[in-house]
């Protein structure tokens, strides 16, 4: 049987070669690029045809998600009414691995006739685009990984690499937070994690709760009915202490026999950490994660109990 990794690790080396020659290249231009970027009160349009145009759609909606906002826009549909879509105020990158593309340099003397700032990204410093680009990002790789030397490979990569690179030194500059990438991805488990309250997530019917002067059989029962590992004691309509499973195991380790002779109040742990419900979700995990706890007791600013949080409340 063809051992068919040998030609994977081939392509692997080529790619990772293709991409750290592309450090070598940088030069000014990506900074000034940057800037442009950054002073724009536009949109960033991202133009390419073929594979250019597969990665450019990839470039756009990595940029559209970091804070800078994008969109792609192909050439040929460009050149027959889409142009209407850009704003003196947008930033054109242009890309084209050759340079010589005709269905992207037709556009060229449009885009320069409404004033708007071209970066050009291609793999020759010396090609048609990157000499009417107002700024060139250079791509070029010494080798295809394709053995033919045909199929757009390397080339890609690096042209995709830059684009990564152009999309995170936007997110530098602008101090983009995590935050603020939950607001563009509101669907997935970050978004939900940090666009998500305590409120939403936590337990607030049916609480398992207990009067210090409760035995502790009536706790047992109260934990066993409330299937959420603990029992809140709540004495003058305040939080007064929490007893865990932990915390019964370790009384009856402690007391055995006489554990029953005991009520709420003697095994609990008192004025435990409690919690706002307009916290966000992911702020009480990391409390949770720091503390080596599970449950978080939600109260209000008089110490009345509001609900309980749980460390895989989100996943409910």
């Amino acid at each position: 049987m063809t051992d068919y990794k040998k030609y994977a690790k081939e392509v692997f080396q080529i790619e990772a070669k293709a991409l750290a020659d592309l450090s070598k290249q940088l030069d000014e231009n990506f900074n000034k690029a940057v800037e442009t970027v950054l002073k724009s009160k536009g949109r960033l349009v991202i133009c390419g045809v073929g594979k250019s145009g597969l990665v450019g759609a990839k470039i756009s909606a990595t940029l559209a998600s970091t804070g800078t906002p994008s969109m792609f826009m192909h050439p040929v549909e460009a050149f027959h009414g889409d142009l209407g879509m850009l704003k003196k105020e947008d930033v054109l990158v242009a890309i084209s691995y050759s340079g010589e593309t005709e269905e992207l340099l037709k556009l060229i003397p449009y885009i320069k006739a409404a004033s708007i700032k071209v970066i050009g990204m291609s793999g020759n410093p010396k090609s048609t685009l990157a000499k009417n680009s107002d700024y060139h990002l250079n791509v070029k790789v010494y080798k295809e990984a394709c053995p033919l030397e045909l199929a757009p490979t390397s080339s890609t990569t690096a042209t995709l690499a830059m684009g990564d690179a152009l999309a995170v030194a936007l997110m530098k500059a602008r101090n983009f937070k995590p935050e603020d990438f939950a607001k563009f991805h509101p669907g997935g488990s970050l978004g939900r994690k940090l666009l998500t309250t305590v409120e939403s997530c936590m337990f607030k019917d049916k609480l398992p709760v207990v009067k210090p002067t409760d035995s502790i059989q009536q706790v047992i029962n109260t934990m066993s009915s409330g299937r959420l590992g603990l029992a809140v004691v709540v004495a003058q309509n305040k939080v007064a202490g929490i007893i865990t499973d932990g915390d019964l195991r370790r009384a009856m380790d402690k007391h055995t026999a006489k554990l029953f002779a005991l009520t709420a109040k003697h095994i609990m742990t008192a004025k435990p950490r409690t919690i706002n419900k307009k916290m966000m979700m992911a702020e009480a995990e990391e409390l949770m994660n720091a503390h080596k706890i599970t449950s978080l007791l939600v109260a209000d600013n008089k110490g009345k109990l509001e609900g309980i949080v749980q460390i895989y409340s989100l996943n409910n």
